[in-house]
């Protein structure tokens, strides 16, 4: 068995996320989005879809993007 990472619950169906060059181990999906997935950077939520990328920030959409003065940001649908 091994240790999810996050919580530490030592658990018989883990799984490992490979992830630029590291390895991580979860035991569920929450605690995998937990320490994984990005960090809009103007309204701080965690951002499970897609997201933009600009410039090296992450932004959960095209207007928290345009909130933080990025420019020319399109959401794509």
């Amino acid at each position: 068995m091994a240790t999810c990472e996050v919580c530490g619950n030592d658990y018989g169906m883990t799984f490992e996320v490979h992830a630029q060059g590291s390895v991580h181990v979860f035991d569920c999906f929450s605690c995998a989005i937990h320490r994984m997935a990005p960090i809009c950077e103007h309204c701080r939520v965690q951002i499970i879809g897609q997201g933009v990328e600009v410039e090296g920030h992450w932004y959960c959409g095209a207007h928290c993007a345009r909130a933080e003065g990025r420019a020319g940001i399109v959401d794509r649908v």
